[in-house]
């Protein structure tokens, strides 16, 4: 009887120890949308822990949790155009840490603000200027599609070399210096006074035109008359339209007719 008690004491004591053991053993949680980096004594090993519960070995092993999420980046850049005007440019890019790198990334360059700071912020930066460098200012306004093109394939590429995937790229707001503004209104003004002038001088010659047209129609007009009216005609007329009262007899003795009558 005493050896069964003393056997199942040393069974709850063993599992007591376990418990304990396990409760204080060290272990590390990875949450969703993160990975874990493993490091043995500072090392950055090739085991990349996913998302759960993770065992470790304590003194030895740390580990440095990194998230791969979306994440959005908002950047101002300035540049100069082809035709050397000050280019102001609202960049709003999207990105997330390639999941299957993150061992690399963190030896490489550290923690996500790292990234940000040494690896996104100069490469929009650079890449903003390189890409408006290629058009003119009234080229970027007119091709926006083919500048956010082009700016979407370079700086896709480059981020690639740092472990880093573009989601998208935003290109919010562009705007230029004031000057180029001034320039801009007044080009629109000059352009507006000549389709005016050009208008106004246009509608003078139709007018003109009209007016010859017109006179060519009245000149026409009355000599097609003269070679109608004939004696015939006219004393025919006289006969259908002449209302009965005579002729006005003239100081000199001649006869006074109103013809008008006669031709209406």
């Amino acid at each position: 009887m005493k050896n069964i008690k003393r056997r199942n004491f040393f069974i709850k004591l063993t599992l007591s120890l376990l418990l304990i053991i396990i409760i204080l053993w060290p272990c590390v949680i990875i949450n969703a949308g993160e990975r874990g980096v493993l490091m043995k004594f500072g090392e950055v090993q090739k085991i990349i822990l996913g998302e759960g519960l993770h065992i470790i070995i304590p003194i030895a092993n740390t580990v440095e949790k990194i998230s791969v999420r979306v994440q959005k980046q908002e950047i101002s850049a300035e540049a100069s155009s082809k035709d050397l005007q000050d280019v102001f440019t609202d960049v709003a890019i999207n990105w997330h840490i390639i999941p299957e790198e993150v061992n690399a990334l963190f030896q490489q360059l550290g923690t996500e603000q790292q990234v940000i700071d040494k690896v996104i912020n100069p490469a929009v930066a650079e890449v903003i200027k390189a890409i408006i460098a290629k058009y003119t200012a009234e080229e970027i306004i007119t091709k926006r599609g083919e500048v956010k093109t082009g700016v979407d394939d370079l700086l896709t590429n480059r981020l690639a070399n740092y472990h880093v995937s573009v989601d998208d790229i935003s290109l919010v707001h562009i705007h230029f210096s004031e000057r180029f503004g001034e320039a801009v209104e007044a080009k629109q003004i000059a352009e507006q006074e000549a389709k005016k002038a050009e208008f106004i001088a246009l509608k003078a010659i139709k007018e003109a035109e009209a007016k010859i047209n017109l006179a060519k129609g009245e000149t026409e007009a009355q000599r097609l008359i003269s070679g109608t009216l004939t004696p015939d005609i006219l004393q025919k007329q006289f006969i259908e339209k002449w209302d009965g009262k005579l002729p006005k007899i003239m100081p000199n003795g001649g006869l006074k007719f109103d013809v008008n009558q006669f031709l209406n």
